[in-house]
């Protein structure tokens, strides 16, 4: 058991007025102990709150005067206190164990644990769920969480978890819905193992044993050249297209017996086919935006909004990190940083173009649409695709673009570029995932090289910089 240590304090907040400081470990929230970040939001969000605080050793007591509700003003180093719930499974398509060697220690960590799932969107096969989690889970609400199902018949599930309660752990995954909890589920689609006959199978069983479910997201497998499994292999593009239309073929039953779609295939299968994305309407309120399924539509989205005019919102889909129960405002994911590695405006008098760095499936979103984004820019734009070398396989997202492999990018890139813009999703803070630091690569780049949102507003500002 860890105590919460605060990685920061709000100026002029309850807590700086108090005098807590960074590196300050809370021993005690009015007498108890919290073990994980939620049951430390809920002590924390009442009145006049009693803390033991230990600094350099020394531990005193100190009482903050503040009203119920209103934000105590720290941010913690950690969201579990006491361990979190490792995984137990051995799933032959885990993406953790394809990662390359020496990455930083925490990538190497597999959970399985519903507090996370409820944080931060992880998916959980539930098979180290309790019936002492399912009591915490449904008396203080804490949904939506997500599950991963994969399979619905036990022998397949159990097989591709290699372990045997992957037969029996989605009983708690029934309950969890008997009790009212927010549930969104996904199918990891492993050709051979749990498509065809197998997804067929999951689809009907789904409808009739957990209707109750608000979303099942259908994604293929990831692939990096560190894979050892030698019966995995990545879809087909004659594959990608019959999972695709399967899942339009179970909206179409979902909608008639439930009145929505249930079902949704993930962006990546829609580009691996060469077929187009849905509409809007189609995503209903997009419950599965952050599990890549319907970005690509939010992004056209954004951008005819944008073409509108001032007076448009853009589109903001609901669901994932939406809202949570005694979550501070930015909710408890914090927000990446969008920094800048060249800092000055930048010289836009000549007339090479603005390059967008991007994944490869990045690319294939982008590129229907340049010319409409060099409008909103006002300047002209080449879209560079970044192999990604670093994983290899069929890894093509953005978001695991790493640093060397943008700098190889770049040092090939042979066209001219008055900038380079980088999507912050490949960050962490100022790092990517291979551990190099942006300003390491834009100390390479033959441009200046700007971290912006992942947006299209990110780009036109980017851009129009």
């Amino acid at each position: 058991m860890s105590f919460p240590t605060v990685s920061e304090v709000v100026e002029g907040s309850p807590a700086s007025v108090a005098g807590l400081a960074v590196g300050d470990e809370l021993l005690s929230i009015c007498g108890v102990l919290p073990s994980d970040v939620i049951e430390y939001q809920q002590l924390v969000d009442e009145s006049d709150i009693d803390l033991t605080v230990r600094r350099g050793g020394l531990e005193w007591d100190v009482t903050i005067e503040k009203a119920p509700g209103a934000p105590l003003g720290v941010r913690l180093d950690s969201s579990i206190f006491d361990r979190v719930q490792t995984c137990d499974n051995h799933c032959e398509f885990c993406f953790i164990y394809q990662l390359p060697p020496g990455m930083r220690k925490s990538l190497y960590l597999k959970d399985d644990d519903y507090r996370l799932s409820f944080l931060y969107g992880n998916f959980t096969t539930l098979t180290r769920f309790t019936e002492l989690d399912l009591a915490r889970v449904v008396d203080e609400q804490l949904g939506p969480l997500y599950v991963s199902i994969h399979a619905t018949d036990p022998a397949v599930r159990s097989g591709m978890l290699r372990n045997e309660r992957g037969a029996t752990s989605l009983r708690w995954l029934r309950a969890l819905l008997e009790h009212g909890i927010e549930v969104h589920g996904q199918v990891v689609l492993c050709p051979g193992i749990n498509d065809g006959d197998v997804l067929e199978r999951t689809f009907a069983e789904v409808l009739v044993r957990y209707p109750e479910l608000a979303s099942v997201g259908i994604v293929p497998l990831g692939l990096s050249r560190f894979n050892k499994e030698e019966n995995l292999r990545v879809h087909t593009d004659d594959e990608a297209r019959s999972v695709i239309e399967a899942t339009h073929h179970w909206q179409g039953i979902a909608r008639a017996r439930l009145g929505r779609r249930l079902f949704w295939a993930s962006d990546e299968l829609y580009i691996q086919a060469g077929m187009p994305v849905p509409g809007h309407d189609d995503y209903e309120d997009f419950p599965q935006h952050e599990n890549g399924i319907g970005m690509a539509r939010a992004f056209y989205d954004e951008l005819e909004e944008l073409e509108r005019g001032p007076g448009h919102s853009a589109v903001e889909p609901t669901g994932r990190f939406a809202t949570l129960p005694a979550a501070p405002a930015e909710g408890y994911r914090a927000p990446r940083t969008s920094t800048s590695a060249q800092g000055p405006t930048l010289d836009r008098s000549g007339d090479a173009p603005t390059v967008l760095l991007t994944g490869e499936y990045g690319a294939a979103v982008l590129a229907p649409v340049q010319e409409r984004l060099e409008r909103l820019a006002g300047r002209p734009l080449r879209i560079l695709p970044v192999p990604n070398e670093f994983f290899g396989g069929n890894v093509a997202v953005s978001g695991l673009m790493v640093g060397e492999d943008i700098a190889a990018a770049m040092a090939a890139d042979t066209g001219p570029a008055a900038a380079y813009l980088v999507p912050d999703v490949a960050l962490s803070g100022d790092r990517f995932l291979d551990d190099t630091s942006i300003r390491d690569v834009a100390a390479t780049a033959p441009a200046p090289l700007l971290v912006v949102p992942t947006s299209v507003a990110g780009i036109v500002a980017g851009a129009s910089r």
